[in-house]
Order: C-alpha cells, then sequence, then structure tokens
C-alpha cells in the first residue's frame, strides 16, 4: 500500500508544471521532475543524489536558505540565470522527531510573464513619448507647475496670474515648503519680464556681514579681498527681470532701509560707488513669519512692508488642501520612479488614508520628500500603510497623542511642549542657535523671540 502511495505521489509531481526540487540535510537532490528540467536545461539523471552547490552558486539557492534557517520562504522573485525568472516557494521538512531532514522547492517560470510586462512598459514609455510630442507645440501656464485643484490653491493662483499681468511688487506669505518660491517664479514666466533673468536670494541663509555685498555688490578694491574689477549684488543681476526675497523676514534693520531706497528711486549703490547705478527690477518678496508682529517689535520698517505688500498672496498649507495629496503624491512618485529608475510604485487606499490623516507640518516640501524615500526603499509596485509608518513612526505617535489629549488646558500643554522641544534641540546643537532654528523649521528672529519669552538661557 506505502509502495502504491509513493508511485502516485511521484507521478503526481512529475505531472506538475513547477519545477519542484527536494534535497536531503546534506544538500544532495533527491527529486528533479520533469518542470525542473525544462526550466534549467539538467537532466534527472545529472543532478540526483548529487550536491546542488555543483550546479547553482550558494548564494543563488533559497532551497538552501531554507535548510539553514529551518523556515519557510513564500512568493519570492528570484533571477537564476538572465534569461530565467521564477518565484519560488520553499519549506523544511522535518521528521516525526522534528529533525530537519531535508527541503523542498517548488519554483513557478515567470519568464514571459516578465518580457511580456517589460514589452508593456516600453510601448507605454513609446506612447507617452508621442503624446509629449504631440502637445509639444501647444502652451504651458507657468502656473500648472502649482499643482492641485483644491480651492485655497485656485484662489490663489487667480490672485497670482492678475499679479503676472503687473509690474508691481508682491508679498507671498505661507508656511515652510508650501511652494512659495514656485509662485513666485510662475508670476515672473507668465509676466513681460519673462525672458530676463529671475534671480532668488535667501535672506536666511546670507550671513549678517555680507548682505550689503550680496544685494548691493561692491566696486573693485573697496576693501581687502574685493575682486580687482568689482562684483555686481543681486539686484544689479536681476536688472529688467525679477529679484525674488525669500524670507525677507530676516533682512537685517540697515539693510531694509537700502532696500527701501532702491523700492523708491530704482537706484542701486555699489559698496565704494558714490554716483549710483539705475536699475530696473520687480520685487516679490516671501516670509513664513508675521511680519506685522515683526513691525511691532521693531524689527521690521512698516514703510518697507507697505512697499512690498501691494499685492499680498498666501500659499495654503497642505493640510488646508488634502484634496491635492494624491495628485501631488503620484506625480512625485512617477517623477523620482524615473530619475532613479526604479519601479513606479503606487499607493495603496489604506495607506493614502494615512497620509490624509497626517498634519504635514513640512507642506508640499515633506510630501515630495517622502515620496522619494518611498520609491528607494519600498522596491516595489504597492506602497502598503507600514510602508508609511516606518518613515513617519514618531510623527504619527505624536500627533495620536495630541487628538487623544485635547482638553482646556491646551495652550499651556502646547507651550510646555514647545520650551522642551527648544532646549533639546539647542542641547543637539551644542547652543548653536541658528542651527536650531534650522532643525525646529523657524526663523532665527523666532528663536531668539521665543527663547526670551520662555527665558531659556543658552
Amino acid at each position: 500500500m506505502e509502495n502504491n502511495l509513493f508511485f502516485h505521489l511521484k507521478a503526481v509531481l512529475k505531472a506538475e508544471d513547477d519545477a519542484i526540487t527536494i534535497i536531503n540535510n546534506q544538500g544532495m537532490v533527491l527529486y528533479w521532475n520533469d518542470a525542473a528540467i525544462q526550466t534549467y536545461n539538467i537532466n534527472e539523471s545529472e543532478i540526483t543524489n548529487k550536491k546542488i552547490t555543483e550546479f547553482f552558486h550558494t548564494e543563488d539557492l533559497m532551497i538552501l536558505k531554507v535548510l539553514k534557517t529551518r523556515e519557510a520562504v513564500n512568493n519570492v522573485y528570484h533571477r537564476p540565470r538572465k534569461d530565467k525568472h521564477v518565484v519560488i516557494n520553499a519549506s523544511p521538512i522535518f521528521d516525526d522527531k522534528s529533525n530537519i531532514i531535508g527541503a523542498v522547492s517548488v519554483e513557478r517560470d515567470i519568464t514571459q510573464v516578465v518580457k511580456l510586462n517589460d514589452n508593456l512598459e516600453t510601448t507605454s514609455a513609446e506612447l507617452d513619448e508621442l503624446k509629449k510630442k504631440m502637445h509639444a507645440n501647444e502652451p504651458t501656464s507657468p502656473f500648472s507647475k502649482l499643482v492641485g485643484r483644491s480651492l485655497p490653491l485656485q484662489q490663489t493662483i487667480q490672485i497670482a496670474q492678475k499679479a503676472a499681468n503687473t509690474e508691481t511688487t508682491a508679498l507671498i506669505l505661507g508656511e515652510s515648503g508650501t511652494g512659495k518660491e514656485v509662485c513666485a517664479r510662475a508670476i515672473h514666466e507668465a509676466g513681460p519680464r519673462k525672458d530676463a533673468p529671475f534671480i532668488p536670494v535667501n535672506c536666511g541663509a546670507i550671513p549678517g556681514a555680507l548682505f550689503e555685498s550680496e544685494l548691493f555688490g561692491y566696486e573693485g578694491g573697496s576693501f581687502t579681498g574685493a575682486e580687482k574689477n568689482g562684483k555686481a549684488g543681486k539686484i544689479e543681476m536681476a536688472d529688467g527681470g525679477t529679484l525674488f526675497l525669500d524670507e525677507v523676514g530676516e533682512l537685517p534693520l540697515e539693510m531694509q532701509v537700502k532696500l527701501l531706497r532702491v523700492l523708491q528711486e530704482n537706484l542701486i549703490y555699489r559698496i565704494g560707488d558714490s554716483t549710483g547705478r539705475k536699475v530696473n527690477v520687480r520685487f516679490i518678496a516671501a516670509t513664513n513669519q508675521n511680519l506685522v508682529q515683526l513691525i511691532e517689535e521693531k524689527q521690521f520698517r512698516t514703510d518697507l512692508y507697505y512697499r512690498l505688500n501691494v499685492i499680498q498672496l498666501t500659499m495654503p498649507p497642505l493640510r488646508e488642501r488634502i484634496d491635492d495629496i494624491p495628485e501631488l503624491a503620484d506625480l512625485f512618485l512617477k517623477q523620482f520612479a524615473t530619475k532613479h529608475q526604479m519601479v513606479n510604485s503606487q499607493i495603496n487606499d489604506e495607506a493614502f488614508q494615512l497620509l490624509l490623516n497626517y498634519d504635514w507640518p513640512g507642506n508640499v516640501r515633506e510630501l515630495r520628500n517622502m515620496m522619494e524615500r518611498l520609491i528607494i526603499l519600498s522596491e516595489k509596485p504597492i506602497i502598503t500603510k507600514d510602508d508609511i509608518q516606518k518613515l513617519l513612526p514618531h510623527m504619527m505617535d505624536v500627533q495620536a497623542n495630541e487628538k487623544a489629549e485635547i482638553n482646556p488646558s491646551l495652550p499651556t500643554e502646547k507651550e510646555n511642549i514647545e520650551q522642551q522641544l527648544i532646549k533639546n534641540t539647542l542641547v543637539q546643537t551644542n547652543g548653536n542657535k541658528s542651527d536650531a532654528a534650522r532643525k525646529l523649521g523657524i526663523s532665527r528672529v523666532t528663536l531668539y523671540n521665543k527663547l526670551k519669552r520662555y527665558d531659556i538661557n543658552v
């Protein structure tokens, strides 16, 4: 009876379309079915009763890994050679005393499926290329770079389009990472100065001693180390075009006075120059700070504020335009899949719900960063909730705790958390205030105010 059962089982294994291999605990091949012969072009007589490592590299053998770890594996993709793609299921074999006596591997040949998929991807890429060529001559609005259909964003775009048709100054407000520079570039590119320079200046990144030379330039020999022929400043470089002053709230008061003079007279004075130079520059400024509060604190000039604030726009934070998250996430995934030559992953519904529930303190910049990390780290076609939680475990925990602990003393609790966060960050940066402000995502001025408010000694 047992002999008959053995022959029946052998017939079943022989008829199986998947390649089946059985080895003992020494790695000797005990069974090799017809599908294995077809898959690897190795006859049963050649491989049976011989060590499997004589025919395959040790690192390529999932069955040996199972033998070593005593744990099964399921649906593992493997490429045993250049022309062959398989999916492996492998399990250890134990006797009735739980001693491992071997392992079995079932390998499904998916070579044709992979080839078909490659052909499909190639065809899709060719189709996309044809579409691009077809639409190459169609006009594209500079504001198309502000991706999203949400009402808050569309309202901002409407104001920006009106601003683009004028030559007046504009002030763009909004948190860090909302796309203030993207908006400023769109205004420039949609306006009459589109063929002239767009010069961005990050006022928060210029050391105080270098502000004047960076913005206004200098004459040759005006100070030790100056270039022989002098150097044009950013304002002069933007002549005929647009100067974008990012983080304008960081401008020192003495620079604010000189900038106001340029806005009033269209005249700049390089360091060491007494005659001045005429310039024709459009100014667009941006800040994530409350300029009205800075005015009250005597840190920003009222007259400069009104000069810059002719047209005011506010870039909405991502938490106020969650309807745009799916479109933005999909765009960033495609961009980074192409950039890093990786699988163009998709986010499943459960994972998307997690993205929609997150507060996004870093706004679009944070979303973009997360999508790039997911493309690089996931290496699989579907991104799940677990993949996202691995990237944001701390932030998600903080949000969950905040939602669970809302009570009448919330403002006090938030102040306590803010104080502790500032102290911890200062410890991490060894008291470096500029570095601490960068890590906290606030300006230096704001950090100084909070240090004074909470009486924190560095």
